[in-house]
């Protein structure tokens, strides 16, 4: 009963050394990398929505002006 008991101890043990620590925690390292990747893709998306706005833009001023000719042409 004892070598049973002593045999499973020594069992749940080892199976609890077997997962090492570092896979536990972020290091430093992994943790800058994380953070300047993301840095990094939310210039991206700062930057694509910057083009769009500005795309956005273009094309109601485009409209605008269109709408203006149209008016004076009927006006006149």
């Amino acid at each position: 009963m004892k070598r049973i008991a002593a045999f499973i101890l020594l069992v749940v043990l080892g199976g609890a050394w077997s997962i090492p620590a570092t896979a536990q925690r972020i290091s430093v390292e992994e943790n800058a990398r994380q953070s300047q990747e993301a840095a990094k893709n939310q210039q991206k998306m700062l930057k694509k929505a910057g083009k769009n706005q500005r795309k956005a833009m273009k094309k109601y001023a485009k409209a605008q002006r269109k709408a203006a000719k149209k008016a004076q042409h009927h006006a006149g």
